[in-house]
């Protein structure tokens, strides 16, 4: 069976239409959805990726401070790894004994495949580089800020909404 899809842009009670041709029967067919289900639908779509790609950026800015602080970095390049990724904690850097000692582990089984591994120095390397990023970007939204309100005071014309009662300092 051929087709030829032509989409209809008419609109009708809340359905939108799709025509198509069917070739061989030489007869038009009609199709119709709902358009509050399709818009739901698509609105639904946008919002889950827009989720996962927040969730991606946070996990490769938080792999590249792992690597920063010294952590290493293993590939789940066999299966058997890929299969044994699926038991850790997803994305969540999780305290764990390695030879007795404590050593910090961090998988992500969704993006890198991959599994970092870190001593007690290495983490906490890893959380002042966490907080120096931390005062970065409150330095960096406090300037944004500074820079909107003196923008906004360069355009504000405080003459045309007549008197402003003054506050009263004690």
């Amino acid at each position: 069976m051929r087709l030829l899809l032509v989409f209809d842009t008419t609109y009708a009670s809340g359905y939108i239409g799709l025509r198509f041709f069917v070739v061989n029967s030489g007869k038009w067919k009609h199709m119709y959805f709902s358009a509050g289900k399709t818009l739901t639908t698509a609105l639904a779509a946008i919002i889950v990726s827009g989720c996962a790609s927040i969730a991606n950026q946070d996990a490769m800015d938080t792999e590249r401070r792992l690597s920063a602080a010294g952590f290493q970095m293993k590939l789940a390049d066999t299966p058997e790894k890929l299969a044994h990724l699926q038991f850790f904690a997803d994305r969540r850097l999780v305290p764990t004994t390695l030879d007795g000692k404590t050593v910090f582990v961090y998988a992500d089984a969704q993006s890198c495949k991959c599994v970092y591994v870190g001593s007690q120095a290495n983490y906490q390397e890893y959380e002042r580089l966490a907080i120096q990023q931390n005062v970065v970007d409150e330095q960096r939204a406090t300037a944004e800020d500074a820079a909107m309100a003196a923008e906004t005071n360069a355009q504000m014309n405080w003459g045309l909404w007549g008197v402003w009662p003054r506050p009263i300092i004690y």
